[in-house]
């Protein structure tokens, strides 16, 4: 019995030790984890606080420096991811340790050239692509699982950060480090890159020579004559339109066209475009009287294709049919509302052919 009482007068004590202890005796029991909870990242994270959308509802989870995010560094809305927490004296969640599924590396990346950029993650950004806001323009990174992430405690969207990337066998950059910015303000997109702008130098090496991927996909509406926004089933792609690139098989660079384009990248950390083709039909040439050949001017409808260039003129559309051209000067490729002035002649098939186009 005296045993017996004992125990109870000492048990009553540990509740009253615990119970009378300061609050501070409490925060060594802070990184004791009390739950896991599996969710999504929603926009609104930052690198102090995580909001997690769950099947239960929305969380909010404090990231403090005890947080081990070593098995995953990425909070971009919409990454999957666990996350192990515990109870704070500040009323909040902490989060323990962050984990996600790992990523297969499954393409040969180019190592033996880099570049490093600098720009400020966009919220577009979502599993391993990276949107990144550039002075001069946006860029699409890859992310692997072996990318050196030590430079940053967590990735989140709205911060700027410097990221080295080279080349993949996919075509994408790809990122083999990033650092956390030393200068730049968070969500400004203002940060300075090695990127070119839209009016573009020339890559220095020819294709000639140059290891390719073909890509394919179609054209978006907001390509220029020396960049194509190129839309992939892995994104969109800004692929540059050097003095280098063939186009003579793909010239017209219309929105929602199909596209094969063969890359390389550039010095610029740009892809660069090597060729360029388009769907043509295979056709026997007419046979063209060129002792009279006619000159007309207009700018380039959005129904032309390789085989038919659609004029629009003053006195209305023109079809002329490309199987004779000899010569395309003053442009490279061909945008809808292009102002050209063409030389043509009447075929034996009682169209109008373009012998020659000038750029204006």
């Amino acid at each position: 019995m005296k045993k017996h009482m004992m125990k109870l007068c000492m048990a009553a004590c540990l509740v009253s030790g615990i119970l009378l202890s300061p609050a501070e005796k409490f925060t060594s029991q802070a990184a004791e984890v009390i739950a896991t909870v599996k969710g999504s990242v929603m926009a609104g994270t930052t690198t102090e606080l995580l909001k997690l959308s769950t099947k239960e509802g929305n969380m909010e989870i404090k990231l403090d420096s005890g947080t081990d995010a070593s098995a995953c560094k990425i909070l971009l809305p919409g990454s999957s991811i666990s996350v192990s927490v515990s109870h704070g004296n500040d009323g909040y969640l902490h989060a323990v340790k962050i984990t996600s599924a790992a990523q297969a590396a499954d393409v040969t990346l180019d190592s033996s050239s880099s570049a490093t950029v600098t720009g400020t993650i966009s919220e577009k950004s979502k599993g391993d692509v990276l949107y990144v806001k550039t002075a001069q323009g946006e860029m699409q990174i890859k992310l692997d699982s072996n990318t050196n992430m030590s430079g940053c405690s967590v990735l989140v969207a709205d911060k700027t950060y410097s990221i080295t990337c080279v080349r993949g066998s996919d075509a994408y950059m790809h990122a083999t480090s990033i650092s956390d910015a030393s200068s730049g303000s968070s969500g400004s997109g203002s940060g300075t890159s090695t990127t070119p702008s839209s009016s573009l130098t020339p890559a220095p090496e020819s294709p000639v020579g140059v290891d390719t991927t073909t890509v394919t996909g179609t054209v978006n509406k907001k390509t220029k004559e020396d960049l194509l926004y190129f839309d992939t089933a892995y994104g969109e792609m800004q692929i540059v339109i050097d003095k280098n690139t063939d186009s003579r098989n793909g010239m017209f660079i219309i929105p929602d066209r199909k596209l094969s384009v063969a890359v390389y990248r550039g010095s610029d950390a740009y892809m660069h475009a090597a060729t360029i083709v388009g769907a043509k039909e295979s056709v026997i040439p007419a046979t063209v009287d060129t002792s009279s050949p006619a000159t007309v001017s207009g700018t380039v409808s959005s129904k032309s294709n390789e085989n038919i260039l659609i004029l629009k003129t003053s006195d209305g559309d023109m079809e002329l049919k490309l199987d004779v051209l000899q010569s395309v000067t003053g442009c490279k490729v061909l945008l809808r509302g292009r102002k050209l002035t063409v030389t043509c002649a009447r075929g034996s098939d009682a169209y109008m052919h373009a012998i020659s186009i000038v750029g204006n």
